[in-house]
């Protein structure tokens, strides 16, 4: 209970570990989580200390990792994960691990260096086969053309198809022929850009494929236009080669005849089809490699983490002067030590080592850290709290008690039966089904915030359950479970139904109001006209209550803080005040809301003073006569207020003017000159360690100040 209350015990441990065994003591170590190192070396830059180098062998292989992570998610391969932990491998077993990596990365890269080469192959052919296929419509549509028609798109090649070109030498002109395949969002610019370079010079013809192929620039499948550009002359030929290579056109040879041309798309059909098979090999020998190194993927990803943490801790020792042993220096909680002592020698018997690491506390009077141990219960209200800031060494862990505030606080907000309910359903599914690789294993951020809080969200619909039916309040609607204790029969003698449009029920007339509602909230309020202002009458009420319970107890845990440190004076410059300063103005408003609902009932509700206006008028001291609640009011408020506004300067003042008395050496505080001479930093450092030596708390509601006293004038300084 102690530990629970306050943390762990804690001590400051010196470790001396002998060169040969200091890896596998430190794996022993930080395998059962004992300690925690501090840095001898903190002069000593990243890069000038002992390990750096065995540092970046781990980073290379988690490089290579991160590799063959890559490729088996590419190829769809799962990734098999174990329940335990690996523990890091012996000293003996890195090269082999390392080589290993080496090897399976060389073979990796070089067999997928190979598949992709093969599938540019087969994209280049396909693409040649379809361009083959598109501009044979071009060739028969142009032969079509002279059959029927009298239009020649070419003069001088009288009546002959366009698919034999030897003819046009007879002209003494060059006609040529550039095909190939163009993106499809750069068709128009590129038939512009051809005609205005080309001025005419040119015949385009381009038409889109029925197919998809693939972008070998960015893998993605889109659309392709095939396209023939019919040029005249060497100069034209060189200008439109220089805009299909600007335009990152894939340009293929046209065959000269058909003869070619059939020839051409046998031999692309072979050589597809061979691609294919050796293709395939190809890619199941490459699953082959990536099966097998996923078999073996998470215990190297492990180990490799686990040897880059210890050669980190091991630059964190510092070597004694014969360089044969590393001295380390560490917390550990004072329950652990003989754990701690057993690691070293397991680490010292798995290394060989003829002579034992060992350690030895010894004393300090630096903070130590703060441990608090949990469970898979008490972890998501510990995480709430220490989102807020850990606490020092020694002092009241507050998430104790948060267990129980935290969720009861959300659902006096929620107070929702059926909403609450389902919460609970779904946090005890995820607690039952708790040991699911799913849940354990999840990368969705909001499902793994849910499932580390399934304790939190229990307990909060839990409660959110006990306050809905509080407020008689289930998907918003209200449940009439016992009957209602008003009776509507009995107003009919009282009210004319037909001349008013709301039925009022007075409690006072019999037998209207036959007594409470057993649990919560009477239904009926529910076809109230003024039930929005009861209820919100109610739950600010209920809330101020809770709120001024709630502070005045975060208050009261400080006690136990000052009493621990042995600083007493804050109890009295500190505490007393601001529980005064509470209790006077908030507490004394929780007395009249009790004083309100114990004092006046029904029958004398209408004249019960509001408690807002006196509440407001304790502040402003209203002349004349006011309703007040009880004889002796006013000068009972004008007693607390007094008590609270001396409780001010206490506050502020109090304990910086004490610690100033006590850092004079108690002879006295005088009013007067002083000048601030640039010996005052260090009399501040001074006035610093001598609280520390009294204990320090970070948990004191005031702030530390050091007071300086210049002409009467209070000077403070953080």
């Amino acid at each position: 209970m102690g530990s629970l209350f306050r943390g762990e015990p804690m001590c400051l441990a010196q470790l001396f570990l002998q060169s040969g065994s200091a890896y596998e003591c430190l794996s022993e170590v930080g395998e059962r989580g004992l300690a925690e190192f501090r840095d001898l070396n903190p002069n000593v830059s990243v890069f000038q200390r002992k390990f750096v180098n065995e540092v970046k062998k781990c980073e290379e292989m988690e490089r290579i990792l991160g590799y063959l992570v890559q490729e088996i998610k590419k190829a769809d391969i799962p990734l098999p994960e174990g329940d335990v932990a690996p523990p890091a491998p012996l000293l003996k077993h890195i090269l082999e691990i390392q080589e290993q990596l080496q090897k399976l990365e060389t073979e990796l890269r070089e067999v997928t260096k190979n598949k992709e080469k093969l599938r540019k192959n087969l994209l280049e052919l396909t693409e040649y086969t379809c361009m083959l296929e598109v501009t044979q419509r071009f060739v028969r549509r142009t032969y079509e053309s002279h059959l029927h028609a009298n239009y020649e798109e070419f003069p001088s090649v009288e009546n002959e198809p366009l698919v034999d070109y030897n003819c046009m030498h007879r002209l003494g002109a060059k006609l040529g022929f550039i095909s190939g395949l163009v993106h499809i969002a750069k068709v128009e610019a590129f038939e512009k850009m051809l005609w205005r370079v080309c001025k005419g010079y040119t015949i385009l013809t381009y038409a889109e494929l029925d197919e998809c192929l693939e972008d070998p620039d960015t893998g993605e499948t889109t659309k392709w236009f095939v396209f023939l550009v019919s040029y005249w002359g060497e100069q034209i030929g060189q200008k439109v080669k220089k805009i299909c290579d600007c335009y990152h056109c894939h340009v293929y040879p046209y065959p000269n005849n058909m003869e070619e041309r059939k020839a051409v798309v046998e031999g692309l059909n072979v050589r597809i089809q061979d691609l294919h098979t050796v293709l395939h090999k190809t890619e199941d020998y490459l699953r082959q490699v990536l099966c097998k190194a996923s078999e073996s993927i998470y215990t190297w990803v492990i180990q490799v983490k686990k040897m880059k943490a210890i050669y980190h801790v091991l630059n964190l020792c510092s070597f004694d002067v014969t360089n044969k042993c590393l001295i380390a220096e560490v917390w550990c909680p004072v329950a652990d030590l003989q754990n701690l002592r057993h690691a070293l020698e397991e680490g010292s018997r798995k290394s060989g080592a003829t002579i034992s690491s060992f350690m030895n506390t010894i004393p300090t009077t630096q903070p130590p850290p703060t441990l608090i141990r949990t469970n898979k219960f008490t972890s998501g209200f510990q995480n709430i709290v220490d989102a807020y800031g850990v606490g020092n060494y020694g002092e009241v862990n507050p998430a104790l008690y948060t267990i129980i505030t935290f969720p009861f606080l959300f659902a006096v907000m929620f107070g929702d039966f059926g909403h609450g309910l389902l919460m609970f359903i779904f946090a005890l599914l995820t607690i039952l089904y708790e040991n699911h690789p799913r849940l354990q294993r999840s990368q969705d951020e909001i499902m793994k915030m849910l499932f580390e809080g399934r304790y939190v969200i229990l307990l909060m619909g839990l409660f959110s359950v006990y306050t809905g039916l509080i407020y008689n309040d289930c998907f918003s609607k209200s449940l009439n479970i016992f009957g209602s204790g008003w009776n509507v029969s009995a107003m009919f003698e009282q009210k004319d139904l037909k001349s008013n449009k709301f039925l009022t029920l007075d409690p006072n007339v019999t037998g209207v109001y036959n007594g409470a509602y057993p649990f919560g909230i009477d239904p009926i309020w529910n076809l109230a006209s003024n039930r929005l202002s009861f209820l919100n009458s109610f739950k600010m009420k209920m809330s101020v209550i809770f709120g001024v319970t709630h502070m005045t107890f975060g208050v009261v845990l400080g006690v136990f803080n000052h009493l621990h440190f042995k600083k007493k004076y804050n109890i009295y410059l500190v505490f007393l005040p601001e529980l005064l300063f509470m209790m006077c103005i908030f507490g004394y408003l929780v007395f009249m809301i009790f004083f309100k609902w114990l004092a006046y009932s029904a029958e004398d509700s209408t004249s019960a003073p509001s408690i807002l206006i006196q509440f407001i008028n304790m502040f402003l001291f209203p002349g004349g006569e006011t309703e007040v609640f009880y004889t002796g009011q006013v000068a009972l408020q004008r007693f607390l207020l007094s008590i609270a506004f001396l409780s001010v300067p206490v506050m502020l003042f109090g304990k910086p003017l004490y610690l100033y008395w006590l850092h004079s050496g108690g002879r006295g505080i005088r009013i007067g000159y002083k000048l601030i001479r640039k010996e005052s930093e260090e009399e501040l450092s001074l006035l610093r360690c001598h609280d520390v030596e009294e204990g320090s708390s970070h948990s004191d509601t005031g702030i530390e100040l050091t007071v300086f006293l210049v002409a009467g004038t209070v000077l403070c300084f953080e």
